[in-house]
């Protein structure tokens, strides 16, 4: 592991980074523990602040420009940020079956698909995990 090429980028992909990998540890927390509880009410009010730092963070972000400064992953971003609005309000209105359809679809696209994406050859993640 090699901390440098995070050292040595922008503060708005160490912000990134950070709540991304704040996001992960809470969904694991989250993932075993009880639902309903109120451990998971803070544990998920944390992840979907952390989720939302993700998301807001990648507007910081230009390594890859398609349309513009914008990249599909912009795109992928503003969906986040809807969805956490929708996956909330879902939450506070009981309809907790759309809660966990809305949460799941994040954590599975939001999480890991682009987590997996973040460790391609080239990209600053797989050089901290596995050198240059």
């Amino acid at each position: 592991m090699n901390v440098a090429p995070l050292i040595h980028t922008t503060p708005a992909i160490q912000i990134h980074v950070a709540a991304a990998l704040a996001t992960v540890i809470l969904t694991v927390l989250i993932f075993t523990r009880a639902r309903g509880t109120r451990a998971h009410r803070v544990l998920g009010w944390s992840w979907v602040v952390a989720m939302g730092v993700v998301a807001a963070s990648s507007f910081g972000i230009y390594s890859f420009q398609l349309l513009g400064p914008f990249s599909p992953i912009h795109a992928l971003s503003l969906v986040v940020l809807v969805s956490l609005v929708t996956g909330v309000r879902a939450a506070r209105g009981q309809r907790i079956g759309e809660h966990r359809r809305t949460m799941l679809t994040m954590v599975w696209a939001g999480v890991v698909v682009t987590g997996l994406f973040t460790l391609l050859p080239g990209r600053i993640m797989h050089g901290v995990l596995f050198g240059a």
